[in-house]
Parts: C-alpha cells; sequence; structure tokens
C-alpha cells in the first residue's frame, strides 16, 4: 500500500467524521496515536476534549445546548496497564472492561456494532496500542453496517505488528460528506507520522475542514520507557 500525506487527504474531505490515526515516529522510538472529532450538527459542534485520568473524555462546552449526550458524550482514550485504548464511542469502556476480565481486542467489539443512528449508521471505529518494554504493536476495528442495511454487521480487524518507523495507519466513520453519510471503506490508509509532536498536531488540525472540526487528540509514548506526552485542540475555547 502506497503511504499518503495525511494533511492532503484531510484537506481534501470535509467531511472524514471521526478519525483515529496510530502509528510510530521516523525515528523509531514512539508510538503515535491520533483521535479527532468533527460535526455538522449544532449539538455535535458543542463539544471539547479534557483530560481524564490517563485519558479523556468529550463534554459538552455549554451545557443549555446539549440536546443528546446518547452517541457524543463518552471517553474517546483510555489507558488499561501496557495498553493505550482509542475509539469514536463508548466502546472504549467495552474494551477497556471485557480486556481487564481477559477478552481479547475483537472478543469485546463482538459484543458491539455501528451505532444507531439511521439513516447513517455510523460505523464504530477503534484502535487498541500495545507498548511493553521496547516492544509495540497495534490494531484497529471497524463495525458498519452492510451498505446502510441496519440488520446486518461487517466486522474488520486489522492488526499491525512490529510496525514501520515513520507509518501510521488512518481509519475514519465516512467516506466524505453526504446525506445519508457513506461508510468508510477498505482498510486503514498508510500515512506518513512525525517525529515533531507539536509539527504533527498543528498539521492535523489545520488540515481539518475549519466549518466542521471539533476536537482534537495527539499523543506520543516512549515505546522504552512507556512514559507519554499529550495535546489536546479544541476549537470551543
Amino acid at each position: 500500500m502506497q503511504m499518503i500525506s495525511m494533511e492532503n487527504e484531510l484537506k481534501n474531505n470535509a467531511y472524514p467524521g471521526r478519525g483515529i490515526v496510530i502509528g510510530k515516529t521516523p525515528d523509531g522510538k514512539k508510538a503515535v496515536t491520533a483521535y479527532f472529532i468533527m460535526g455538522r450538527s449544532e449539538n455535535s459542534r458543542n463539544r471539547i476534549f479534557v483530560e481524564e485520568g490517563e485519558g479523556i473524555r468529550t463534554q459538552a462546552f455549554d451545557e443549555s445546548k446539549l440536546s443528546d449526550p446518547s452517541l457524543i458524550i463518552y471517553a474517546p482514550v483510555r489507558v488499561l496497564g501496557n495498553k493505550t485504548i482509542v475509539t469514536n464511542g463508548d466502546q472504549t469502556d467495552t474494551i477497556y472492561e471485557l480486556m481487564d476480565k481477559q477478552q481479547t481486542f475483537e472478543q469485546a467489539l463482538r459484543t458491539r456494532e455501528f451505532e444507531p443512528d439511521g439513516p447513517n449508521y455510523t460505523p464504530r471505529i477503534s484502535g487498541i496500542m500495545h507498548v511493553e518494554k521496547g516492544e509495540y504493536n497495534y490494531a484497529m476495528s471497524i463495525l458498519k453496517s452492510n451498505n446502510g442495511n441496519p440488520d446486518s454487521c461487517n466486522r474488520y480487524t486489522f492488526a499491525y505488528s512490529n510496525p514501520a518507523a515513520g507509518e501510521g495507519h488512518f481509519i475514519h466513520t465516512y467516506m466524505c460528506d453526504g446525506n445519508p453519510l457513506p461508510s468508510f471503506e477498505g482498510e486503514p490508509k498508510s500515512v506518513q507520522i512525525m517525529d515533531d509532536m507539536d509539527a504533527f498536531t498543528d498539521m492535523l488540525w489545520n488540515s481539518l475542514n475549519e466549518e466542521n472540526k471539533v476536537s482534537l487528540f495527539v499523543r506520543y509514548i516512549d515505546i522504552e520507557t512507556g512514559e507519554y506526552t499529550s495535546k489536546i485542540v479544541n476549537k470551543n475555547q
């Protein structure tokens, strides 16, 4: 698979929806993840990311404008030991709780399916990073309706062992804007990762559609020590 420019990919898509990037820095020293959310409705745009423990959660920027919290208020990032979980919904909690009971990433996600927000039936996208004593691997998942059919759930998992330095993978909920919104197709896209966390964060944020972008989270994890640095960017300040 040819590696593509994350910057071009985002600038040429006004509405990829929610997106997860996971990869490794070019120097091979850091495990990287990024998660962003976008919105078309006032309810979706009325959000910010805030830190919660070792992870983050979404919360309403203006509580008085929050009309339906069911699919927009959740913890996108949680940490379970040496595992970092990143998702676009409350399946973060499902993965955390069932992996804590010795189930696998895939087993946990078999208990869930796409979001009940017809006619879009937004896919649930998830990622898991495993960093321990210099070893690093990750996996990504998408649960989506069968071409908009809510009676059938298609489940795909992509695992990356000993990932290549400088490469990441990008998965997002929607192919593009539309009505209904077309679900992501194919395997996660191979994208370039940067050594400089600030530069990578700025590139992602500045490449997202100005009208639709809401929040961005980026984390760099030292593969040897497990120590991490995170950044949050919120459109609502």
